[in-house]
Formats: structure tokens, C-alpha cells, sequence
């Protein structure tokens, strides 16, 4: 039988919830600009943020458990406008005029190049991340109210699989024909692999994921409060 317990979670003023937040949002910012590169390794399609994403998803599993659902969504939404401000920056960058000589104008074809497809990409990335993370968040959230502090395993484990799955699809639909993917082989190929590889590396994680959880839990003065606070009876 089930019994639902109270989640216990840290409030925000402490310079923990700051430094995630603001590594979340460096992590997507330079995904989105990552995805622009198609890579091959032989048979495996992936883009070249393939290496860093799951983080973001690593960092958002850390704040739902340790913050909560509230505090997730703000950092969500805070990487979410800074991708896309980045985004704008760099429309504004290819479209200021450039020195009109041949170095200048090879300068700007490669600005072009590179930073043109990144608007798209970023927001296909968004909207992936947002729809994934979201969902993530809340499995993690609601696992908690079950399992209160146990478990922390099973939580991780439950959310990393239908978060990346829903992120994997949005983004891979968007970005396969910026970069290239054209085909339906290839298309598959990019969300297979690109969703093995994100759950893989999460769940391989995951030990190190858990052991910076408790770091955290235990430096955080709001969190042994509020876990102090838990009645007998709730306490896991």
C-alpha cells in the first residue's frame, strides 16, 4: 500500500540554487549552439551538443529533489529566456554591417554559417527542454511525495526515461533538417541514438547524480530544517 508523505524541500535564498540555475542556463545556451554541427561516429547521427545536454537534465533532477517543483520551473523558464536571448543576439550580430574587406565578408559568411540555423535550433531546443524538463520534474516531485527521503534511485531512474524520450522527439523533429537529416533512416537513427545516449548517460550517472544530491541536502541549512520539521509519523 501506498502512503503519501509530506516533500520536504529548501527554500531559495541560499547561493546553491543560484550556481545551479546558473549553470543550467550556460549548459543550454551552448547546446543550442552545439546542435548546429552534424556528427558522425561511423553508423551513430548525433549533433555536436550531444555531450553536454544531459546535463541540464542532471542539474534539474539535483533542484526538483532538493528545491522542488517550484523552484525546477523557475530555473527551467530562466534557461528557457536566456537561450533565447542568446538566440536574439545572434540575429543582431550577423545583421550589423562588417568591415567590407575580403577577411571581413569571410568573417561574416562564417558567422552566418555557423550562428544562421542556431534561431531554429534553439527553438526547437526550448520547446524540447521546456515540454521534457517539466515532465521530469514532476515525476521526480511526485515519486518524492510518495517515497519521501528513500528511494532517490528509483526517482532519478523514473523521471530520466520519459523526460528525454518527449525532449529527445521535439528537438530531433526540428533540428534533423537544419542539420542536414533528411531522410527517414537517418531521422531515426538521430532519435535512437540521441535518446539511448541521454538516458544512458543519466542512468550511468546516476550514483555520482545521488552523492552530489546528499552533498547538497547537507550543506543546505534550509533543507535539514525542513527535514528536521517532518512529523515522526512522515518521516521515512
Amino acid at each position: 500500500m501506498n502512503t503519501k508523505t509530506t516533500p520536504r524541500f529548501a527554500e531559495l535564498g541560499s547561493r546553491y540554487y543560484g550556481v545551479l540555475l546558473a549553470t543550467m542556463a550556460v549548459i543550454v545556451v551552448l547546446s543550442g549552439i552545439g546542435a548546429a554541427k552534424g556528427v558522425q561516429f561511423g553508423p551513430i547521427i548525433t549533433d555536436g551538443g550531444f555531450f553536454l545536454f544531459p546535463f541540464a537534465y542532471i542539474l534539474g533532477d539535483v533542484i526538483s529533489e532538493v528545491y522542488g517543483f517550484k523552484a525546477a520551473r523557475k530555473a527551467i523558464l530562466t534557461s528557457f529566456a536566456m537561450s533565447a536571448f542568446a538566440s536574439v543576439c545572434y540575429w543582431i550580430i550577423i545583421i550589423l554591417p562588417g568591415f567590407d574587406d575580403e577577411f571581413g565578408r569571410e568573417k561574416q559568411a562564417a558567422l552566418e554559417t555557423v550562428l544562421g540555423p542556431v534561431p531554429q535550433l534553439v527553438l526547437g531546443s526550448l520547446l524540447a527542454f521546456l515540454a521534457g524538463q517539466l515532465i521530469n520534474s514532476q515525476i521526480v516531485v511526485r515519486l518524492k511525495a510518495r517515497q519521501g527521503e528513500r528511494r532517490l534511485w528509483l526517482r532519478l531512474l523514473g523521471s530520466s526515461g520519459l523526460g528525454q524520450f518527449v525532449d529527445t522527439l521535439i528537438f530531433c523533429a526540428v533540428a534533423a533538417p537544419v542539420i542536414g537529416i533528411t531522410g527517414a533512416p537517418d531521422f531515426l537513427n538521430y532519435l535512437i541514438v540521441g535518446f539511448v545516449y541521454k538516458v544512458t548517460l543519466q542512468y550511468a550517472l546516476i550514483p555520482v547524480t545521488a552523492v552530489f544530491i546528499g552533498w547538497i541536502k547537507r550543506r543546505e541549512p534550509g533543507y535539514a530544517a525542513e527535514v528536521a520539521s517532518t512529523p515522526p509519523s512522515t518521516q521515512p
